[in-house]
């Protein structure tokens, strides 16, 4: 009887609105902030570093620099307190935690994108665009080597045949 309420208050609390996001995405959270009698929304633009499960006690964390200085934040994921959560960027990461940005500085501490094809994120996309890459190289080395740009093969001796 007790945990079958506890599930019926908590299964209340569940936001459906929750928006898609992953860990890595650039993100940003409306929150809803209260001064005094007013209330207004103020956005939160980062980097999802984490992002935990639990049912109605899930949270995520987002990591921004401003002025020069860290700022990391922990969202309650279902939180009445927020209007609504924008992805901006898709994040392309092989991790759940993303840690290690906290000793990155820089243009280091940036997190490749995922690339899009038409609307659709595709995964295979990056490796599609190297190999015609590669193949592209190859046929301009091919084409360098056989202009005759190419060095004469010297002797022994060092001097030329």
């Amino acid at each position: 009887m007790r945990r079958a309420a506890l599930e019926y208050i908590e299964s209340k609390q569940i936001r459906k609105d929750i928006t898609d996001f992953r860990t890595g995405d650039t993100i940003r959270v409306f929150w809803k902030v209260k001064e005094g009698e007013k209330e207004r929304v103020q956005p939160f633009e980062g980097i999802v570093i984490r992002k935990t499960k639990g049912y109605n006690r899930a949270t995520f964390t987002v990591r921004k620099m401003s002025y020069g200085v860290g700022v990391e934040r922990i969202f309650p994921l279902h939180s009445p307190r927020y209007e609504r959560i924008e992805v901006l960027v898709r994040g392309d990461v092989n991790r759940n935690r993303l840690f290690y940005l906290r000793n990155l500085k820089g243009k280091a501490s940036r997190v490749d994108q995922q690339e899009e094809q038409e609307g659709v994120v595709a995964a295979d996309a990056t490796i599609q665009l190297s190999a015609e890459a590669r193949a592209a190289k190859e046929a301009a080395h091919a084409e360098h080597t056989a202009s005759g740009t190419k060095k004469k093969a010297r002797t022994a001796g060092g001097k030329k045949e």
